[in-house]
């Protein structure tokens, strides 16, 4: 298997040159993070066995924990699947896509924090608006948001999944309302995004591009109860736009990996030169301290009690009572006895061995 920390210890140098004027402080840092990861020139742990009749110590190589890097955040990625499992309510649950056009991904590259948050703000108010309005649900909204902004070539495609429960609730009266086979028309949906969006960037002071396009695209399809898309989107959250898997080759200056193909449902290959590659990664590196996962309604994290009762009412078993055995961080084990070690002492850089 190829290595991203081999690709960037190899290829850095080149890329850094080659992308002075496009890359940002945050994307040296995840460099530098995802190169040092679980390696032997990087930062190490000190662990100590728990058995008082062995006491082995070890130096183990210190994971870098940055949310791009597909070696690290498994146990936190599995831990937001499960709470998302947790919280379903029985009704249809429906991925709807929001999508910005490419003659706007110039102008939210460079203003990333603005932009993504007006796409939040502008999604969340919709669809809202929508459950609002409708006839059969006409009550307030609850759904999961989540940022991605890379294509599956890794090219720069900023996009917002929604998983929604076709459901709404009477925040008064605590009536309960649901609709099946279908939820909102992707027409209308897309329309209304669009001129929220627009009028937002025009209120941020942003120059809007001269050929915006007339027409927008949101998707919103069936996804039965919602397990397989709240475990799709799971994927990407903590663990990169691209696992180490998908890397094919890395030779004479070139890389490829492959990718499923979203209609023909096969894998395809692309190759690029290292430097870009490496540009294709750092372009999904969001700003510092910028959450890409926003839940509202009555899904929102505040409103775990009335999750709890309307599970209850509606004689819902949570996900957490019927999964026999739930994942733990997995422990490290000594190697000599195989009891369980602690840790004792991070960050400690050693001295290289020449």
């Amino acid at each position: 298997m190829i290595l991203i920390s081999t690709i960037i210890n190899k290829f850095k140098h080149g890329f850094l040159e080659q992308y002075k004027d496009s890359i940002l402080p945050s994307h040296q840092k995840a460099l530098w993070a995802m190169e040092q990861c679980r390696q032997e020139h990087g930062p190490h742990m000190l662990a100590q066995c728990t058995d008082h009749d062995c006491g082995e110590k070890r130096y183990i190589p210190h994971s870098c924990g940055h949310r791009n890097c597909p070696h690290c955040q498994n146990h936190e990625n599995q831990q937001w699947i499960e709470n998302q499992l947790d919280k379903r309510l029985p009704a249809e649950y429906y991925l709807a896509t929001f999508t910005l056009p490419r003659q706007l991904r110039a102008l939210t590259w460079r203003h990333q924090k603005i932009v993504y948050s007006l796409m939040f703000d502008c999604v969340q108010e919709t669809l809202k608006t929508f459950t609002r309005n409708d006839k059969k649900l006409g009550g307030a909204a609850g759904f999961t948001a989540i940022l991605h902004t890379h294509s599956r070539e890794l090219e720069y495609h900023p996009h917002i999944h929604v998983v929604m429960p076709a459901a709404s609730i009477n925040m008064l009266t605590r009536l309960w309302k649901k609709k099946a086979g279908y939820l909102f028309n992707e027409r209308a949906l897309a329309k209304v995004f669009r001129a929220k969006m627009l009028e937002a960037l025009v209120d941020q002071g942003l120059k809007l591009p001269g050929d915006c396009p007339e027409k927008w695209i949101v998707h919103c399809k069936n996804v039965g109860n919602g397990d397989k898309a709240i475990i799709y989107l799971g994927k990407y959250l903590y663990r990169g736009v691209i696992q180490e898997k998908d890397i094919l080759r890395c030779e004479d200056g070139m890389v490829t990996f492959r990718y499923l193909h979203a209609k023909s449902k096969k894998y395809k290959t692309r190759t690029v030169t290292g430097e870009k590659f490496l540009y294709l990664l750092m372009l999904h590196i969001l700003p510092k301290g910028f959450r890409r996962i926003r839940c509202y309604g009555f899904l929102h994290p505040c409103s775990k009690k009335l999750i709890k009762l309307l599970q209850l009412i509606l004689r819902v078993i949570p996900f957490r009572m019927l999964a026999s055995r739930q994942k733990k961080r997995p422990a490290i084990t000594c190697p000599i006895c195989g009891a369980k070690m602690k840790i004792i002492q991070t960050q400690i850089l050693l001295p290289l061995v020449a």
